[in-house]
């Protein structure tokens, strides 16, 4: 088993643990996809103790546009510096 399985499951363990449906925990898995942000929502699920369901649904969003941010940056700089070479 991967770390990033280990991660998907101890995510749908704590959407269990909090009332609310395993698919729930595999979903939000599936749409994080990363370690990184899988941990983060880990995190936020440990420390925060959502009441809600859409409130775990928000920081999941959340974090998703905060990778997506960071991969569009990244890939900006990379076609900045292929073009700055270009030039």
């Amino acid at each position: 088993m991967t770390q990033l399985e280990r991660l998907k499951d101890e995510l749908i363990t704590l959407t269990v643990r909090r009332g609310y449906p395993a698919e729930l925990g595999a979903l939000m898995a599936a749409e994080l996809g990363t370690e990184k942000t899988i941990t983060r929502m880990i995190a936020y699920l440990t420390h925060v103790a959502p009441e809600r369901a859409e409130d775990m649904v928000d920081e999941m969003l959340a974090i998703r546009s905060d990778r997506d941010f960071w991969a569009d940056k990244k890939r900006s700089e990379y076609y900045q510096k292929q073009y700055n070479q270009m030039l």
